[in-house]
Parts: structure tokens; C-alpha cells; sequence
């Protein structure tokens, strides 16, 4: 009887540490839904790059450059680097981040399955009742609607002397909060995974989480060119 309880006790324990083992994958992946776009030609290498911002752009420069940072992490994994002079770079590049939050009203879904109702609503039963979220532990507060925070970064490749548009790329995911640098760089890692190929269907992508953004570059970005594709306005 005892070795039958240690055995037990020992698949048990087992199965705990590769619980907790999914559990930090999970927390150190990012996953996106990423699209590309364009035509990469055919056997040009990436080549030097600098960054380029539009005049609304320029009016945060300290922003800016954070999201620059988070970028140049999946530039220079793709094989781009830096160019010490922005006005030799072999290609220009666009960028954008942008982070808005919604909240699901109750008639999007019609059986309200989204909607985190008050503690009074029919589908959580009377006042007395404790309210648990759909994974089972209790909520810390008592939230009418569930808020969630849509993350979306872009890039746009040009070439520098033709001003060609070469290459976009944008991903996008959801989650309870804002994110920080390192998920912003995970965004834009998922979104150049295809490169030099391109996938316009949105699909689904993982990464992994990659540390701190390298320092910003002393050198400052070209002025924006007239006519050039917008990018996605910086999160607010």
C-alpha cells in the first residue's frame, strides 16, 4: 500500500513539473496573426536599412525610437543591418505600432458569453453568489464588460533610390493588457517570420519572446519622403 502512495505520489509530482514546464513556454511565446506583403526580388539580399518617419512621427521622437528599437530586433533577424549613413541604406523602412482597447458589449454575442456581468445578472445567479471568470478563479473585481487590448505593428520596405515599395508586414494579437518593448518586438518579429516570402492570408504565428531592444541607433532617421505609404500612427 505505501508503494503503491509513493508511486503515486511521484507520477503526480511528475506530472506538476511538466505542467509547470508548458506553463513557461507558454509565458516566454508570443503568438500573433501575421501578414506580408509585396515582392522581394529574387535573390537580393537584405542589405542595409534605416528608419524613416512621417512628420507626425517626428513630433514624438522618444517614442519613436522605442518602437524602433522593438523593430530593428526582427530587421537585423532577418539579416538586415543597420546603415551608419541612413542616406547609403540599401532599403528604407516604415514602421508603426498601434494599441487601442475595446470592450464586448452584451448584444455581440446573444447568449452573452463574453460579457462579464454583474454579480446581480440571471447567468451568474443571486447577489450571494461568488462570480468566477471562465478559468475558474475568482475575479478581483466586478467588471461589467471584459476589456481586452488589441496590439497591431507594420512595416514597410522601400527601396531607397527607386522608392519602390519592396516589402509589408504587419501582426497583430489581442490580450488583458498593453504589453511592453519586448512584446512589441515579439509583434514584429512574427511579422517579417515569412520573409523574403510573402503570406497575405492572415495566419497564425509564435515566437518567441526575445529580451530587452537593443539601444537606439545615434544615428537619426532620414527625413519622411513625399508621397510615401503612411504607417501606422505610435500607440498613445
Amino acid at each position: 500500500m505505501f508503494t503503491l502512495t509513493r508511486r503515486l505520489a511521484m507520477v503526480s509530482l511528475s506530472a506538476a513539473a511538466l505542467m509547470a514546464l508548458s506553463a513557461c513556454g507558454t509565458l516566454n511565446s508570443v503568438s500573433a496573426d501575421a501578414q506580408s506583403f509585396g515582392s522581394w526580388p529574387a535573390g537580393r539580399q537584405p542589405g542595409t536599412y534605416a528608419f524613416e518617419r512621417l512628420p507626425s512621427q517626428q513630433q514624438n521622437g522618444d517614442g519613436q525610437s522605442r518602437i524602433e528599437d522593438a523593430a530593428r530586433v526582427a530587421l537585423e533577424k532577418a539579416g538586415f543591418t543597420a546603415a551608419p549613413d541612413a542616406r547609403n541604406a540599401d532599403v528604407m523602412v516604415s514602421i508603426g505600432a498601434r494599441i487601442s482597447r475595446s470592450a464586448s458589449a452584451p448584444w455581440d454575442d446573444p447568449l452573452w458569453w463574453r460579457w462579464n456581468g454583474s454579480y446581480f445578472h440571471w447567468r451568474y445567479g443571486p447577489a450571494w453568489r461568488p462570480y468566477y471568470s471562465r478559468w475558474g478563479y475568482p475575479y478581483p473585481m466586478d467588471p461589467m464588460m471584459e476589456r481586452r487590448y488589441d496590439r497591431e505593428v507594420a512595416l514597410l520596405l522601400r527601396d531607397r533610390k527607386t522608392n519602390e515599395p519592396l516589402y509589408e508586414a504587419r501582426a497583430s494579437n489581442d490580450g488583458l493588457t498593453e504589453g511592453d518593448l519586448s512584446l512589441m518586438a515579439a509583434l514584429f518579429e512574427a511579422s517579417m517570420v515569412d520573409f523574403p516570402q510573402t503570406r497575405p492570408e492572415p495566419h497564425r504565428v509564435t515566437v518567441q519572446l526575445g529580451g530587452t531592444p537593443p539601444a537606439s541607433s545615434a544615428l537619426a532617421p532620414a527625413p519622411a519622403t513625399p508621397g510615401t505609404a503612411p504607417a501606422t500612427p505610435p500607440a498613445k
